[in-house]
């Protein structure tokens, strides 16, 4: 393969992403369902940049996409039939999804007050939400462009709102949010079902998905990091909407050259190099393993080394709700030791 100075003519000439030299942290979910001892795991594993753990075991409101509704403006949500829908008026899913909401960020300033450095939250991106709401009169909202629209100024301004109310908590903090988008690739390629199950929506053209995923970008007035574990992870449309980084699983990443091309733009890299679940009989892996699946890789981009830990926050592979409490330990443990060795190289 060829250097990088000759693939990627375009060198980063400033270091500006929002980490520490070295760090790492995680994607989000943890198994449980005591919030208290999941924020200490990570505020002791995690010291870097350290996140607010999402517990989706807690039931409706704590996954991804009732948690992000409780933050939505004028745009109330419910549970119908085990599927969130856009609601005529607020009830009692959404405030119990504000509830636990409230309840994360008052145990966060409770244990994290003094904190000083990065702090990373998250939310589902404007297109994983339109994918997965329904609108009152069926069918999801990804199905009708306006409501997507409208979709995402909600969340624009609820998402303003929430990091102001976690920048109160924490008056020491900067603060990162992660916008979740598991759903993205699905949407552009014309993949999500109908609910019939026969059909699919019309896909939706990446200049109006990166036009509405920078108006939340623009809007919220901190860096953008976007999740998406999935092998076709649309790169390009995420750095060109002004997002500083994107999270995504190593072992899922098929082309090097659209990757080695955002690096060298500019993009940041939250590099999934450990497992979310531990393989059949075997253990987590150590931090020289994971450290190593990172160097691997970046030495096939062709970059410098020195670039590495500037650029590159290590994290597991995925959410870690499915995880055993051991394994969650061991792979924080285990990330967080990988980004030591790293800025040590």
């Amino acid at each position: 393969m060829p250097p990088a100075a000759d693939r990627y003519p375009s060198p980063v000439t400033a270091s500006a992403w929002p980490w520490p030299l070295g760090a790492a942290t995680g994607i989000g979910s943890l198994p449980g369902t005591d919030i208290a001892e999941a924020q200490r795991i990570v505020l002791g594993e995690l010291p870097a940049l350290p996140h607010l753990p999402e517990l989706p075991a807690r039931g409706p409101g704590a996954d991804l996409i009732g948690r992000t509704g409780g933050l939505l403006v004028e745009l109330p949500v419910e549970l119908y039939a085990a599927r969130w829908r856009v609601a005529a008026r607020p009830g009692r899913d959404l405030r119990r999804a504000r509830d636990l909401m409230e309840r994360d960020l008052d145990q966060l300033a409770e244990q994290a007050e003094e904190y000083a450095g990065p702090v990373k939250v998250q939310a589902a991106g404007p297109y994983t939400l339109a994918a997965g709401i329904d609108l009152p009169i069926g069918g999801r909202m990804l199905r009708d462009p306006g409501a997507v629209r409208d979709l995402t100024g909600s969340l624009a301004e609820g998402l303003r709102a929430h990091l102001a109310a976690v920048a109160r908590r924490l008056p020491r903090a900067s603060v990162l949010l992660q916008l979740d988008e598991p759903s993205l690739p699905a949407v552009l390629a014309g993949r999500v079902p109908t609910e019939s199950g026969f059909g699919t929506y019309r896909p939706v053209p990446q200049p109006d998905a990166a036009d509405l995923l920078r108006a939340v970008v623009e809007a919220v007035g901190v860096p953008v990091v976007v999740h998406c574990c999935a092998p076709d992870v649309p790169l390009e449309l995420i750095r060109s909407a002004g997002a500083a980084a994107v999270a995504l699983d190593l072992a899922l990443v098929q082309d090097l050259d659209p990757l080695g091309e955002a690096i060298d733009a500019g993009l940041g890299l939250l590099a999934g190099a450990a497992p979310a679940t531990p393989p059949p009989g075997g253990r987590a892996p150590t931090s020289a393993q994971v450290a190593d699946r990172v160097r691997q890789l970046w030495d096939r981009l062709g970059f410098p080394r020195r670039r590495l830990p500037e650029q590159v926050v290590v994290t597991p592979a995925c959410g870690l709700a499915g995880a055993t409490p051991q394994h969650v330990r061991a792979v924080l443990a285990a990330c967080r030791d990988a980004g030591r060795r790293l800025a040590e190289d």
